[in-house]
């Protein structure tokens, strides 16, 4: 039950506020002029404002409800370090015993920036906090109290910021004369042209540590992935460039390790991972065609419509046998510069490809060999797009191409619609594997209809794609240092129209061209790790029906075989635990035993941020907490025999206050006694009206003319 009373004026509050003004006056004036009765006169007026203030007697059921201290936990990435858990650990145990004894008091638990994996950017701890005060009524919450090593990222400047009026208490993990080390990145690329190098500038840096040497050197550990560990010295605060090359296309891998040091709080920021895209300059690609037919420009739109390819296109309009009668100065095509390209320039092309050529003598076959030896010696590539040229006496095979072209025409033009199809090694090899359209093995293909191919016998190489009759359609192969394909029909622009439905044309002869520019991600047998966290995902691309089991190498040198599971045709994959972050190495053995596929992969949650920092401190919250009413508090305790202990902390104790500004001290903090209830019932009981009020007035009045009769 509570108790209350309730004034209520009978009449406006102006007039009601008049009225007793003008009481007090006469009250006055009769005290001053000393008139008989003056005492009852004011006890008749007194009794005339106690009936106008109508005062009731207000009688409340309540029900008194709860307080609510949230106790927010940092579970961040530097919270797990230098036996910061166990300590977290004996602080919440701790503090839940003391809290528990608080009568009348709700506590509420909130866990803050764990890590995920999923990329964090440091400690939010009062971001945590406000989502867990959606649900708290401000005039309920007793106090905040945090459990956090000091390094919050968030911490509002403004006590109005918090949105609510209650202590902030902050108990720290770990211990003032902490000292670290780590690597800062000042400057890194996010990507390179392969072939080349940029450059990785970094600095060591020291915190907390005192006395030093200013000429003090460090040991720096570099890995690459191209390259055996190289170690480099530098001072602390000094910049240090490194070079960083790239080797290839995709993302190229540096990591760097800092020696650790006794006495350094951890080594996990120690070492740092500059991950950069390697990305190629333009490909320069030569397209020779031979009598303009319907597919040239089918290749040409799908060369120009690529940035990354420089093309140069020639056409044979006018061959040699063709005579008109027309003067040479007088014609206005452009001369075929054949030295220029074939011999004096042939390197600088990364692919030659001949669509529908035939050999007519515009080309002398010292040309020939050169594209043979630019192929075979110097890492080359060729493609020979061909249709009834091929088989003819003019074909390309009846010059020295003949030593680098993986099949053999027999002469024979087969002309009958068919479907082209995808099976045997096509199934597996990255240019033809999930061609849209291609069906599942021993299905016919959704594509359109072709109508001419050349029947030709495969010497070398790997058929991916069968057309008429199941003769090659589709022949890649490596010779020597480069690579050779040959399509056996010029009817792909069909596709291109859309005839018979179409077909993929563009993956098609796209995958074709970069395969033969050794794009990695078109390599049939590669390697490829990944990972996310401290999970390894490890890829296999294969031709072969099995592949080996993979080696991994952790950061420590330790080795692992792991073995891959059958995902689809031609790829194996699997995913595995790892404990430490780091580099991880995967190596398994080439098909033909002649080498290495190498991935390297970087596991671990990075947070550059949160690992900047690490050393606890009390500097980033004691503003905001000391403005609240709170305090701060190192809870690192003693143990036996006066040596530290990781389990061993000094909570302070927790008193309820209810009016108090100040609700912290040295040993101690307070939480905020809300008071807060709920109304369940109102009862109101008049004090001063109706007949009581009357009779209270009449006596009054005639006790004053009683007193002044005599």
């Amino acid at each position: 039950m509570n108790w209350s009373i309730d004034i209520q004026p009978i009449i406006p509050a102006p007039l009601f506020w008049a009225a007793i003004l003008v009481a007090a006056a006469l009250v006055a004036l009769l005290v001053w002029r000393r008139t008989r009765g003056a005492s009852l006169r004011a006890l008749s007026l007194l009794a005339l404002i106690a009936a106008l203030a109508n005062p009731t007697l207000r009688q409340e059921e309540r029900e008194s409800l709860s307080n609510i201290a949230i106790v927010v936990t940092d579970e961040s990435t530097s919270q797990t370090i230098a036996g910061r858990p166990a300590q977290t650990a004996a602080i919440r145990a701790d503090l839940e015993a003391k809290l528990g004894k608080v009568p009348n008091l709700e506590v509420k638990w909130v866990s803050s920036s764990r890590p995920t994996g999923e990329g964090t950017s440091g400690t939010h701890v009062f971001a945590d906090l406000n989502r867990a005060l959606a649900d708290v009524a401000p005039d309920r919450l007793a106090g905040v109290i945090t459990i956090t090593d000091g390094q919050v990222h968030d911490v509002p400047q403004a006590v109005g910021a918090l949105g609510f009026d209650a202590p902030v208490h902050a108990l720290l993990t770990g211990r003032p004369d902490e000292f670290d080390r780590r690597i800062e990145v000042l400057k890194a690329p996010k990507f390179g042209i392969v072939g080349q190098a940029r450059e990785i500038e970094i600095a060591v840096r020291e915190t907390g540590r005192r006395g030093r040497s200013g000429n003090e050197q460090v040991s720096l550990k570099i890995r690459r992935e191209d390259a055996p560990d190289e170690t480099r010295r530098a001072r602390i605060d000094e910049k240090l460039r490194l070079p960083m090359r790239f080797p290839h296309s995709g993302t190229n891998i540096v990591e760097i390790e800092l020696e650790p040091v006794d006495g350094e709080l951890t080594a996990a920021n120690n070492r740092i991972v500059v991950a950069a895209e390697g990305v190629r300059e333009n490909l320069r690609v030569l397209l020779v065609s031979g009598e303009p037919h319907a597919g040239e420009r089918t290749w040409r739109n799908l060369l120009k419509s690529d940035a990354a390819v420089d093309l140069v296109h020639f056409t044979i309009l006018r061959p040699p046998e063709k005579q008109d009668g027309t003067p040479i100065h007088q014609l206005s095509l452009i001369a075929f510069p054949t030295r220029e390209l074939f011999s004096e320039k042939i390197r600088d092309f990364d692919l030659i490809i001949f669509d529908r050529y035939q050999h007519r003598g515009i080309l002398p076959l010292l040309y020939y060999d050169n594209i043979a030896r630019y192929v075979e010696r110097h890492g080359g590539a060729l493609l020979v797009a061909a249709g009834d040229d091929l088989a003819g006496r003019m074909s390309l095979s009846r010059t020295p191409l003949q030593s680098v072209l993986p099949v053999v025409p027999s002469g024979r033009v087969i002309e009958q619609p068919f479907k082209a199809a995808v099976d045997g090694d096509g199934l597996r090899h990255p240019v033809t594997r999930g061609l849209p359209g291609a069906g599942a093995a021993g299905a016919e293909a959704s594509w359109g209809r072709w109508f001419r191919q050349v029947e030709v016998e495969r010497r070398r190489g790997r058929t991916l794609m069968t057309g008429a009759e199941q003769k090659p359609l589709l022949v890649l192969d490596r010779m020597g240092k480069g690579r050779v394909a040959l399509l056996t029909s010029d009817h792909a622009w069909l596709w291109a129209r859309g005839y018979d439905g179409g077909g993929p044309h563009t993956d098609l002869l796209r995958r074709i061209s970069h395969w033969l520019m050794k794009e990695p991600d078109l390599e049939e047998e590669r390697l490829l790790a990944s990972a996310r966290g401290l999970k390894l995902s490890v890829e296999r691309r294969s031709m072969e029906a099995r592949v080996p089991p993979v080696v991994v190498s952790a950061p420590g040198g330790e080795t692992t075989s792991v073995t891959l599971d059958p995902s689809a045709d031609g790829v194996w994959r699997t995913t595995i635990d790892v404990k430490t972050p780091g580099l991880y190495k995967v190596e398994t053995p080439t098909p033909d035993n002649q080498g290495k596929l190498t991935a390297v992969a970087h596991a671990g949650i990075e947070d550059a941020r949160e690992m900047s920092e690490v050393t606890a401190t009390d500097q980033k919250m004691k503003g905001l907490v000391e403005a609240t009413g709170g305090g701060v508090y190192w809870t690192r305790g003693g143990g036996l025999l006066g040596t530290v202990s990781a389990t061993a902390v000094d909570v302070p104790r927790v008193s309820m206050l209810a009016n108090a500004r100040v609700l912290s001290g040295s040993g101690w903090l307070g939480l905020k006694d809300r008071e807060a209830h709920v109304t369940r019932g109102v009862s109101l009981t008049p004090m001063f009206s109706g007949l009581l009020a009357l009779a209270a007035l009449l006596a009054f009045i005639t006790l004053a003319w009683w007193r002044e009769g005599r």
